[in-house]
This record gives structure tokens, C-alpha cells and sequence, in this order.
């Protein structure tokens, strides 16, 4: 160790409290940069692990491969696992209304290749045998054709071929016909008989434009096609299109995006771009912090040195010499701080991840757990990352001290440079603040560039709290519009299902376990035709659209809800039961508008000027009205409809800010049903355990078979899902803010503790001249009102624009026009009495300790 080391060192000892809260800096430094890293791996690895089970652990398919390529491949030593299965064949799926997915596409699966391909089992069991098979939920829904546990299927089963060339599930349907069209055909050569032993969730291995859906049996040793597809997973994934080229062999591949993406392997790389470019920007906003304090420590460490440095220049020192005693400091520091800082920073995040683990569950829908995962490399980075902060924080200012003159070190000129008319304060000051508040105002004016590091610190702390707080609340209330007015737990909606096949279901669902009250309601789509006279004076853009006649055509829904509840919601309504039932009874209608933040202030208004009106509506069919089934309806206006409609019935996706929805006694509903009206079933629940409840219901909706279209929403859990995602937003927003918010109070403290001491003898002069311990004190409060008001001058309008901005960028993002900015003031205030506090109790802090000194002393004390 040199001279230059050994006059660092003691001159870290020298200053004890600066040392120790630079160290707390980098600590917090090296934390949080470690933090946003581990966070980041676990994360990835969490979304990883939750895709292996989604779409199983493998690599790339090789889709129609023969037995032997499997044999060989199979020993690769590239490869840490493989699975196949059989092509047993395709087979004619009767009566599918998908017209892109028109086969039924069995697979013969081995014991191995079930651990590597997972199969979710909704009812019923496993194949045990090559008799038996699982057949997918969504053939059913999609396909319109439902089988049963118990059913037998009879297939004629084959191989679908292009010419000479056999077409595997990676090829997409080829309609037309063979000789003419170069469609595809399919050649039958074996008749086989299996048995539903289980309905399964929809494959994960099986593509989305894949024409077969697939069912899976057991493999027969005995009976091979020689067709079948091969899953690869290897030992180093990065490898893995070289190894695609390298071993196919002529043979078609896919790679599992799915997986491979969170690798960053995969060409889809949009998701690792968003999360490395969060997780830099997190990186920068903490550098940046981190190099105001530990920068502003090496800065007024030099200040103190730098009469050292002069003496030290004049007996030889070279500018080189004294730049390596400041990095050899720099090191020093963060040889104490970083590995602290990566342990802490580890520590937290071990800390944090249970906190928030079950939320992550609740919005991504998984059964994989979000736990710690330490990447060697992302830790290595973090800590290169926080070193380069220290270095570049004591680079700056030691270049600088190197290359001052040698005189103006040892006089010390070089640090406070004024003109006499930059210290002029006017007389008003001298009025306002008096004597004592006129000598903080000169002393802010003398070094300015210290208290603009001091001011820029709290700035950055303030921004970052109200505008992460802004960030916060705005999320909260963009998921309490998505929210409002659910009025149920569970809400199921089919289209078009006759009652014979819909009652009956209906009765099993509302019996599932937890279940304690239930809905039933019936909507059907017509179009009604009013004269443009009877529109409000805001409905211009509908006027423009009249017919020759004045008559315009509006969509409209009519909402069929039980008796009992239409009797009451008209009794709510204050109006007369026997006008508003009866076979020609007057029917209850909303008809609202609501006005965009484009066009106004995101006003509701009503759609009609009368109270009440007679029209003519009739069933639409392709957004056409049926003219021979119109009929007059009476309709009389309310402001709300007493049951919540099916979700797709809510607003419609060519006019979303416009209901017109016809409220009617299920009673009623034989009067405007016709085999040509579009029907929508919506079923309510509310149920004391959603989740228990929704499970029941999907097993007796599959077991039920239906083919029509239909929905099960789990409207509790997604309500849930919008407070765990708000949950983990606070969480890391507010661990982040006051993380950030530390580092601030750390530079805070270390420059104005540092500046009074630097200032001992101008502050003892002022006592040894008679200023008392009140005017003193009084100076020194005057002095925190200054760094608060410029702290507060800058620090404020930033944070409103940020706020702003993020409130512009999320109602852009969710295209809500008119969801009206809300001012941060609760925040604000906050920032305001936390800055404040911050300088007082620090400014304090500092002059007590002067205080204790001896006026004589510090007079004599010439700081070196």
C-alpha cells in the first residue's frame, strides 16, 4: 500500500459519519440494483416454470418423424430428455361445424411421454389401454359435437396426404378437391373402436391452426404406424436452432415459443425486451440517485482535502497520483458497501417474494409457485453496475480536484466564487426575513452548485414518490371501472340454446355447491325504428343518418328478466303495476349516450326527449330488422335496468357509449321470440366460494355436453385478480419509492451535515460577534425553508406532469375517454411535510453538534 492509499484511508477514518453514510449508499445502492435483478430472474424463472406446465418441458417437435430417426435421436448427447408419441392416424370428425379443424387427430401416448406432455384432466380418468381414449373439452365448444365418458366411438382412421406427401397436425387444413384444387384428402385403412374414459383440457402441444383435435390413448407396442412425433429437450436450450438444422434430417420441425421465449431464445422476443428494458430503467433511476449521494460524498470529501491536495501537488504529487488516492477510496467503500448491499438486496427479495407470490397466482392462474431464483450472472451484473456508480461518482470530482492549481488548493478559492452583485439581497428580503433570514438567503446565493445537489436529491425523492403514488391510484381506479356494477360472483352466458336443453342445466348449475341464490335472464337482439323528432338535441350524428322519412333504425336489445324482479324494479320505479303488465303492457327501457373525452367531458345523457314514446321494432337478422315481424311497443323511460346484462351484452362493439336496452317479464318472452332472433342466456350466481362453485359448474357443463357458445365467467375471482394485481403494484412501487427515498435522505444528510461543518468557522464567528442562540437557530430554520421551497418550487410541477402523464399513457392504453385526471394532492402534501421534516431534523442534527464545540477552537480550526 502506497502513501497515496494510506492518506485515503486516515482520511476516511478522519471523517467517520461521511464514511459510514456513503457506505449505507452503496448499500442501499448495490439492494436495490441486486433486488430489480433477482426480482427479474424470479420472475422469469416463475413465467418459465408456469410455461413447462402449460406446454410441457421440451424444446423443439418433430412432428412426423419414423421410428428410427426417434431411436437415434433418443441417444443424442445434446439432448437432456425426449418423449414421442404415436400418429395413429386421423379420422372424420361428423357433424363439426369448425370448418378450418374438420378431423379428429389420435395420439397413442407412453408412460414417459405423459410426464413430458402435460394432460389436464377435467372428468373421468387416464387411458389405460389402446382401447381407451381422452377426448379435448373444446371439441365441444368449438367443434359443436360432444362426447360423453361412456361413449363409443367407431373412427375410420387414416392418413391425410397431398399427393405423395403425408400432412402431419403442423400442416394447417387444405380444402378443395384433389385433382382440381390441390386440396388434401384423407385415406381411411383401419377402423377402430375406442372408449371415452375422460374429457381433457385442450392439449397444449396441439396448435391452434392444427386441423385435428386430439385425442389421446395408450400406445400399442403391437400395432405401430410408424408415424410418430418427437419431443427434444436439450441440455443447452441456446443451441437449439443449430441442432434443429443440423438433426432434421429433411423433416419438419416446430420450437416451443412458448417456452423458448422466456429464455430469450426465442425469435418472439417481446416480452424479454419489456422486461430488460423495465428492469434497465429501474437500473438507471437508481445509478442516478446513487450517484448524486455517493458523488456529493466524494465531492465534499475533496472539499475538505483539497488543501491536502495542494500541499500534496507541491512537493511532487502527480494529477495521476491523486486521482488513484480518490479511486482507491472509492474502492475501499465499495469493498465494504457492495456485498453488503447484494446480501440485502437478496435478503429483501426472499423477504418480499411470499408477500406477493399468491397475488402473482391469482392473476397469471397458476398452480407454480413464485420463489427466489439467483442468477449468478444477474448478480455479477448488479454488482459491476454498482461499482461503476461508485467509480464514476468519484471520478468526476477527483479529475476535477487533480487539475486545479496548486495555489488555488492550498487557498481554497476555487470552491466559492461570487460577485459582489450576485450576493445583493434586496431590501424587502432584509424586511420579510430580517437579519438572520438575510444571511441564510446570502449564504444559499454563495454555493450554489452545493445546495442545487441538496435541492436536486430531494426533487428526484419527491417525483418519485408522487408520481409512483399517481401511478398507483390510477391502476386502482382504471380496475374499479372494469369493476363497477358486477352484480354477481359467477355469471354464465350461452347463445342461443333452446330452454328444453337450457332449464335443466340451469338447474344443476344453481344447485352447485355454495351457491345461495341464482338469475336467470334472456336477451335478444332487435332493431327499432323512431323518427328522428323524438331524439334528444345531443343525438345529431344519429339525425344524419335518417331516412328519407325522417325514420331512423338504432339497435336494440330486450332484456327478458323473472316476474317477480320486473314487478319490483317498476315498483321502484314508482309506476302503476297494472300499466305495466298484461300482454299489451307498457315496457320499461334505458336509453343512455355517453359523450367521449374527444368530444366533451365524458357526459351521460338521454338518448329521447320524452319520458315515454311508442315505436316499432323487429328481430335483427345480419344488423337488418325482419320487417314482417314488427310490432309497437310502448316505452316508458328509466335510468338504470334492475339486472346486470350478460357482459357482451353490456355495450355493444359498434356503439360502446350507447345503451338502448328494452326491460320485459320473462312472461312475455313467447311474444318477441322467433327462429330468427339472435337469444343470449345469461345465468347469475352468487355463491359464498366462487372457486369451489366454478369448479362444480365446468364438470356439469361438460358432462351436460353442450355444443352452443358459451362463457363461464368467474367474475369474483377476476375481481380479484384486479386487487392482487394493485397489491403487487403498491408493494413494489412503494419499496421501490422509498428505497429511492433513502438514498435522497442519505444525500440529504451527508451534504448538509458535511456543509455545516465545513462552515464551523463562519458559523462560530457569527456567535463569538453576539448572535444569540435564538437568532441563531432562527438563521438556521430560515435556511431548511429555503431548501424546501426550492425543493418544492421544482420538485412539484415535476411531479404533477409525471403524474399527467402516466394518467395520459394508461387512459390511452385502456382507451378510457372519459376517465378525468385526479390531481396527487394527498401525496403532495406528503412530500411537502416529509421534505420539510427531512432538512429540519438534519439541519438540526448538524448544529447541535457544533454547538458543543468551543467557539475559540473552531476559530482556529483552519480544516485541514
Amino acid at each position: 500500500m502506497n502513501i497515496f492509499s494510506r492518506i485515503a484511508l486516515q482520511s476516511m477514518k478522519k471523517s467517520r459519519s461521511r464514511t459510514i453514510v456513503t457506505v449505507i449508499g452503496v448499500i442501499l445502492s448495490a439492494a436495490m440494483i441486486t433486488a430489480v435483478a433477482a426480482f427479474g430472474t424470479s420472475l422469469l424463472n416463475f413465467l418459465l416454470n408456469n410455461s413447462i406446465a402449460k406446454y410441457g418441458d421440451w424444446h423443439i417437435e418433430f412432428p412426423d418423424v419414423s421410428s428410427s430417426f426417434v431411436r437415434e435421436r433418443a441417444g443424442d448427447k445434446e439432448l437432456s430428455g425426449s418423449a414421442s408419441f404415436e400418429n395413429i392416424g386421423y379420422a372424420v370428425l361428423d357433424g363439426a361445424k369448425s370448418p378450418e379443424k374438420p378431423y379428429l387427430f389420435i395420439a397413442g401416448f407412453s408412460e414417459d411421454t405423459f410426464n413430458t406432455l402435460p394432460v389436464r384432466l377435467i372428468s373421468g380418468r387416464m387411458p389405460e389401454n389402446s382401447k381407451e381414449v381422452l377426448v379435448p373439452a373444446h371439441i365441444a365448444i368449438k367443434g359443436g359435437v360432444r362426447f360423453k365418458v361412456g361413449d363409443t366411438l367407431s373412427l375410420a382412421v387414416g392418413n391425410r396426404t397431398d399427393g405423395d406427401r403425408n400432412l402431419s397436425q403442423h400442416d394447417p387444413y387444405r380444402p378443395g378437391d384433389v385433382t382440381k384444387d390441390g386440396g388434401e384428402s384423407l385415406l381411411p385403412d383401419a377402423v377402430k373402436t375406442y372408449t371415452v374414459t375422460g374429457i381433457c383440457e385442450r392439449p397444449g402441444f396441439e396448435e391452434h391452426s392444427a386441423p385435428g383435435y386430439t385425442l389421446i390413448t395408450k400406445a400399442d407396442a403391437s400395432a405401430q404406424t410408424g408415424s410418430l412425433s418427437f419431443f427434444a429437450t436439450l441440455k443447452k436450450p441456446r443451441k437449439v436452432s443449430a441442432y434443429a438444422g443440423r438433426a432434421a434430417g429433411g423433416y419438419p420441425f416446430l420450437l416451443n415459443d412458448s417456452v423458448l421465449r422466456f429464455m430469450g431464445i426465442s425469435e418472439n422476443r417481446l416480452f424479454n425486451t419489456l422486461l430488460y428494458t423495465v428492469g434497465l430503467i429501474l437500473a438507471a433511476i437508481i445509478m442516478t440517485g446513487s450517484v448524486f449521494l455517493i458523488y456529493n460524498s466524494f465531492n465534499i470529501s475533496l472539499n475538505e482535502r483539497i488543501r491536502q491536495f495542494g500541499i500534496l501537488s507541491s512537493v511532487g504529487a502527480t494529477s495521476k497520483q491523486l486521482l488513484n488516492s480518490v479511486l482507491f477510496e472509492g474502492l475501499c467503500i465499495g469493498a465494504a458497501g457492495i456485498p453488503a448491499g447484494i446480501l440485502a438486496g437478496i435478503g429483501s427479495v426472499r423477504l418480499l417474494l411470499p408477500v406477493v407470490a399468491g397475488k402473482f397466482r391469482n392473476i397469471i392462474h397458476s398452480a407454480v409457485p413464485l420463489t427466489l431464483s439467483v442468477s449468478v450472472p444477474a448478480i455479477a451484473a448488479a454488482a459491476a453496475l454498482s461499482l461503476v456508480t461508485i467509480l464514476i461518482s468519484a471520478y468526476i470530482p477527483a479529475r476535477k480536484a487533480s487539475n486545479t492549481p496548486v495555489m488555488e488548493c492550498i487557498r481554497q478559492t476555487n470552491e466559492v466564487k461570487t460577485r459582489p452583485n450576485e450576493m445583493k439581497t434586496s431590501g424587502l428580503a432584509l424586511r420579510l426575513y430580517g437579519l438572520e433570514g438575510t444571511l441564510a438567503l446570502k449564504n444559499f446565493k454563495r454555493n450554489k452548485k452545493r445546495y442545487r445537489t441538496i435541492v436536486m436529491s430531494l426533487v428526484l425523492s419527491v417525483v418519485l414518490f408522487v408520481s409512483g403514488s399517481a401511478f398507483s391510484t390510477t391502476l386502482k381506479r382504471i380496475s374499479q371501472r372494469y369493476i363497477v356494477d358486477i352484480g354477481y360472483d359467477i355469471f354464465f352466458d350461452v347463445r342461443d340454446m333452446e330452454d328444453s336443453e337450457l332449464l335443466p342445466l340451469y338447474d344443476r348449475l344453481k344447485s352447485a355447491d355454495g351457491v345461495y341464490k341464482s338469475m336467470y335472464q334472456t336477451v335478444l337482439s332487435y332493431v327499432a325504428a323512431v323518427d328522428s323528432g323524438s331524439l334528444s338535441s345531443r343525438c345529431q350524428e344519429y339525425r344524419d343518418g335518417a331516412q328519407p322519412d325522417g325514420t331512423i333504425y338504432l339497435p336494440m336489445d330486450i332484456q327478458f328478466i323473472p316476474d317477480r324482479e320486473y314487478l319490483r324494479f317498476i315498483s321502484e320505479l314508482g309506476l302503476p303495476e297494472e300499466n305495466c303488465t298484461g300482454p299489451d303492457a307498457d315496457l320499461i327501457a334505458v336509453a343512455k349516450q355517453r359523450t367521449g373525452t374527444e368530444k366533451g367531458s365524458g357526459e351521460i345523457f338521454d338518448l329521447f326527449k320524452e319520458p315515454s314514446m311508442t315505436l316499432s321494432a323487429a328481430p335483427e337478422r345480419n344488423g337488418s330488422p325482419i320487417a314482417a315481424r314488427e310490432q309497437k311497443l310502448n316505452i316508458t323511460f328509466a335510468d338504470t335496468y334492475p339486472v346486470d346484462p350478460p357482459p357482451k351484452q353490456a355495450s355493444g362493439p359498434e356503439q360502446p357509449d350507447r345503451v338502448f336496452m328494452v326491460i320485459a317479464p320473462d312472461s312475455v318472452r313467447k311474444r318477441f321470440e322467433t327462429p330468427d332472433t339472435h337469444k343470449v342466456t345469461g345465468l347469475g350466481f352468487w355463491s359464498e366460494n366462487p372457486s369451489e362453485s366454478v369448479r362444480e359448474m365446468e364438470l356439469i357443463i361438460q358432462d351436460a355436453g353442450i355444443t352452443s357458445e358459451y362463457t363461464l365467467y368467474n367474475l369474483s375471482e377476476i375481481l380479484d385478480q384486479f386487487y392482487s394485481a394493485a397489491f403487487v403494484i403498491d408493494v413494489f412501487t412503494y419499496v421501490f419509492v422509498i428505497m429511492i427515498s433513502l438514498i435522497a435522505v442519505a444525500n440529504v444528510f451527508n451534504t448538509i451535515s458535511t456543509n455545516i461543518r465545513l462552515r464551523r468557522r463562519e458559523l462560530a464567528m457569527l456567535r463569538s460577534v453576539g448572535m444569540s442562540g435564538r437568532d441563531f437557530n432562527k438563521m438556521m430554520t430560515y435556511e431548511c425553508v429555503f431548501y424546501g421551497m426550492w425543493t418544492l418550487f421544482t420538485g412539484l410541477p415535476l411531479s404533477a406532469a409525471a403524474s399527467w402523464l402516466i394518467y395520459r399513457g394508461l387512459a390511452s392504453v385502456e382507451k378510457m375517454e372519459d376517465f378525468h385526471f385526479v390531481f396527487p394532492w394527498r401525496s403532495m402534501a406528503a412530500s411537502v411535510f416529509s421534505v420539510l421534516l427531512i432538512v429540519f431534523i438534519t439541519m438540526m442534527y448538524a448544529v447541535s453538534r457544533l454547538k458543543r464545540e468551543n467557539i475559540i477552537d473552531a476559530l482556529r480550526d483552519d480544516m485541514t
